[in-house]
């Protein structure tokens, strides 16, 4: 169960989303949604495959246009920005892929240093080796530095993924479907994990989820995307106490006592 994490400044919106509206031909995937993330804040967004969920942080990040709507990120209008100042913005977000998205012909020490060498040219092999080595601390598998992506088995490899998020210091993280994949076990480390990465480096995340573990393990706040709108957020307790059927049946399916 989720403990309340004293760090959050309800005070300061990370991310401030209005009336959000995307479609893709005549099918509308969001439909006015509202948001907002607070600094150190973990937020998740729960839904069914397909009902938009990774549309909405690709929107938050850049990588998709809204049909309508605004999306403010650290305070800056994401659509009004340069292609420029939209790469300086994304440096300040952590995007943790589902397939980890790590490069096969580099070790873990090379793809950790990738992002670093791209886009800070002013650090000392002596500074890129000691954030190296305490990202992969932070994620517990500093004994993997000289390996191969496919010597690391799933949860490892998600685990060097947000490592490779981390090593820039972000804001913000975005998790897209963190368990999904994994065996049990690894998804209560991954679960572990997350809330760790929030604690550790104060980050503000959004996780986009329907592992209801998941949600319930990482969560803050708990939002329930239905139909392209959130009908439901509060804590995992006051989303699941409805009569819905919609949100009654996401509950049943997912199998959780």
């Amino acid at each position: 169960m989720k403990h309340a994490n004293s760090k959050i400044d309800y005070n300061d919106k990370v991310i401030s989303i209005r009336d959000l509206k995307k479609a893709f031909d005549d099918y509308e995937v969001l439909r006015g949604v509202d948001l907002d993330l607070y600094r150190g804040e973990n937020l998740v967004v729960l839904g069914r495959s397909g009902t938009g969920k990774s549309v909405l942080i690709k929107i938050i990040s850049g990588l998709l246009k809204q049909d309508e709507g605004q999306v403010n990120v650290l305070g800056q209008n994401v659509n009004n920005l340069s292609a420029r100042d939209l790469d300086k913005l994304r440096l300040k977000i952590g995007f943790s892929f589902q397939n980890s998205a790590l490069y096969d012909s580099m070790t873990v020490q090379e793809n950790l240093e990738f992002p670093l060498v791209r886009n800070s040219r002013d650090l000392s092999r002596k500074e890129i080796d000691r954030l190296v080595d305490m990202v992969l601390d932070a994620v517990g598998l500093s004994q993997t530095k000289d390996q191969m992506p496919s010597e690391l088995s799933g949860g490892q490899r998600k685990r060097i993924g947000i490592a490779r998020t981390l090593i820039l210091k972000p804001d913000i993280m975005l998790y897209d479907e963190p368990t999904a994949g994994l065996d049990p076990i690894t998804c209560i480390e991954i679960n572990n994990l997350i809330n760790e990465v929030q604690q550790r480096y104060n980050t503000s995340s959004i996780i986009i989820t329907h592992d209801l573990t998941c949600a319930r393990a990482t969560g803050d706040r708990i939002v329930m995307l239905l139909d392209g709108q959130f009908q439901r957020q509060g804590t995992f307790e006051e989303v699941f106490n409805t009569d819905d059927e919609r949100v009654k049946s996401f509950y049943n399916y997912n199998f959780i006592d």
